[in-house]
């Protein structure tokens, strides 16, 4: 029912060997503090005097054990922290290695919410599990051998109910666990298709569809929230059945010490202490139980956690290349890719050299976004050969080459971070000037302006709201100030811009692609006479490919994309 898994973590040895000793000492304080007081009320009911050093024993013991227990708490807080932090920073390795692939494969609500949310589960369920886990195996043993030798009955009782209460809790805590992993599994499905709810609610309203699409989010939604209470239903249920067989035996001790004490047959001093451990006894399990329900969605996450960073990539290209130079070349042999489930990229070949940028362009679905994601190395073609620089490879995945990759999306991240920290994101240690200069050559000295703390204003998610324009112009910053990086790759930067906002911009990118190989993905028409060279995707193949004279002089698809575009027959 614990995930073996766990303890194979870094440091959990040592945070493991702690907390046994602080159980160890614990338990040793549980029993000084249920003697000294037994033997404190034995005395009184004996007609003696208050023995003060009694009392203060038991006054020590029990300020000693809560502050085991703050100890023990604080060590817990400070290793569950680090080892999810570790597991996050491992997870986000990993989604940057595999890039869209890992995306495509697993969905991007689901690792959202593995990366959000799930990790924070994972924080808790660490917690809870070492804390319970390491009590119920120490404490429980040192209290029977202390009631063993107070009274070997009662021990034998002890010794009797809880394998049953241990038997009840595995049953209950397997019905628990299958309830929570539909439940884990539905609330994956139900961010999934949120998601994409929000991604596509533009095109349902505008196809009249997004009336008919809630009905689907209503009954996803109402799918999870019946799993839910049925993992609820099991949680209270398991809770009750424990107390009760917890209570139940305590109450089974407590008449057989009432009987012994009528018969004489037991004296008062064991028999209090006896009642006194008996609830600490059970104590462990119980907790362990209580908070057993709450740990099973934070299992589930640190399963597909650890799942999902020892998810086998697509083997890498070590190469030693150098910065892109005006003579190097690259060139591509009967490059194919095909999605497992899905559509395919077809053969085709590609040799291109130095600095020139090359267009990519061709209708929504034609593979523009795939096959930049194969030159970026995100994607790992199923076949074909690459040379690029004199060294032969299978895949664009080669550590130096993503080293050279300035990469800018139809929709550029905004960290919520100041506007100097977004925008020297690659390259931390430029001066303000630098950073001024740069926001100046993208056209964002008005939203500097209107920004009441200037480069230290705080911007993102939950914070200043930009515009999608200002978004890109950021992107456009962080390339303007690093001019290490000499290739470029835009995947249809300016698909979601007014048509104003994306001429303006054309004005700030142009300039940012001299000396520079890059490659450019759009269907936006006004881009092509700045290629150098234009690549015509349709339906996964690139059926063209020349510079913009030579491909309207072939008078093939090319041209024909081209009327379509502008509504000619």
């Amino acid at each position: 029912m614990i995930d073996k898994e766990l303890f194979q973590l870094a440091g959990s040895r040592s945070i493991s060997r702690k907390l046994a000793g602080l159980d160890v000492l614990q338990a040793f304080l549980i029993i000084g503090q249920a003697l000294s007081m037994s033997m404190v009320i034995t005395k009184l009911w004996d007609g003696k005097a208050m023995d003060w050093m009694l009392l203060l024993a038991f006054i020590a013991c029990f300020t000693l054990r809560q502050l085991l227990t703050l100890l023990s708490n604080n060590w817990l807080d400070e290793y569950a922290g680090t080892a999810s932090l570790e597991l996050r920073r491992n997870l986000l390795e990993k989604m940057f290695k595999l890039g869209p692939a890992l995306v495509q494969k697993q969905g991007t609500g689901s690792l959202i919410t593995m990366v959000v949310d799930g990790i924070g589960e994972v924080d808790e369920y660490i917690k809870l599990t070492f804390s319970k886990v390491m009590t119920m195996m120490i404490v429980p043993v040192i209290i029977f051998i202390a009631t063993f030798f107070l009274d070997l009955r009662s021990a034998i009782i002890l010794l009797l109910m809880y394998p049953l209460i241990v038997l009840f809790m595995i049953i209950l805590g397997l019905a628990a666990q299958a309830n929570a992993d539909k439940q884990f599994s539905n609330f994956q499905k139900l961010s999934n298709n949120f998601i994409d709810s929000l991604r596509g609610i533009d095109t349902l309203k505008y196809l009249g569809l997004s009336k008919r699409y809630s009905t689907s989010i209503f009954n996803s939604s109402e799918t999870f929230r019946e799993r839910t209470m049925k993992v609820l239903k099991i949680a209270m249920l398991s809770t009750f059945a424990l107390d009760f067989f917890t209570t139940l035996s305590i109450a089974v001790i407590a008449v057989y010490l009432g009987l012994g004490l009528i018969n004489g047959t037991i004296d008062l001093f064991p028999a209090l202490a006896v009642l006194v451990l008996a609830p600490e006894y059970f104590l462990p399990i119980r907790n362990f139980a209580g908070d057993y329900h709450a740990t099973l969605n934070g299992k589930n996450a640190f399963k597909k956690v650890r799942k999902l960073i020892n998810e086998p990539g697509e083997p890498s290209e070590d190469l030693s290349l150098h910065a892109w130079q005006d003579d190097d070349e690259f060139s591509i042999d009967q490059m194919q890719f095909k999605y497992p489930n899905g559509s395919d990229i077809k053969p085709f070949s590609l040799d291109l050299k130095g600095y020139q940028k090359v267009g990519i362009i061709g209708m929504s679905g034609s593979g523009k976004t795939t096959l930049i994601n194969l030159l970026s190395g995100f994607l790992a073609p199923t076949g074909g050969k690459i040379t690029i620089q004199g060294h032969e490879a299978s895949t664009m995945d080669i550590p130096e080459w993503r080293k050279q990759l300035l990469y800018i999306p139809q929709n550029p991240y905004v960290f919520t971070a100041t506007l100097r920290e977004n925008i020297a994101f690659y390259t931390p240690n430029v001066s303000d000037e630098q950073v001024k200069k740069a926001i100046h050559v993208v056209g964002l000295d008005d939203l500097l302006e209107d920004l009441p703390e200037g480069l230290d204003t705080v911007i993102g998610n939950g914070r200043r709201v930009l515009s999608g324009g200002q978004a890109q112009r950021i992107a456009l910053a962080r390339a303007f100030l690093d001019s290490g990086r000499r290739v470029m790759i835009f995947d249809e930067p300016t698909a979601h811009l007014d048509i104003e906002t994306e001429l303006d911009l054309k004005k700030r990118m142009l300039p940012l692609m001299e000396n520079r190989l890059v490659f450019f993905a759009t269907h936006r028409l006004h881009w092509i006479k700045q290629m150098d060279y234009i690549l015509v995707m349709n339906h996964g193949e690139l059926v063209e490919q020349g510079t913009y004279d030579e491909l309207l002089a072939k008078d093939g698809y090319f041209t024909k994309l081209m009327k379509e575009m502008r509504g000619e027959k």
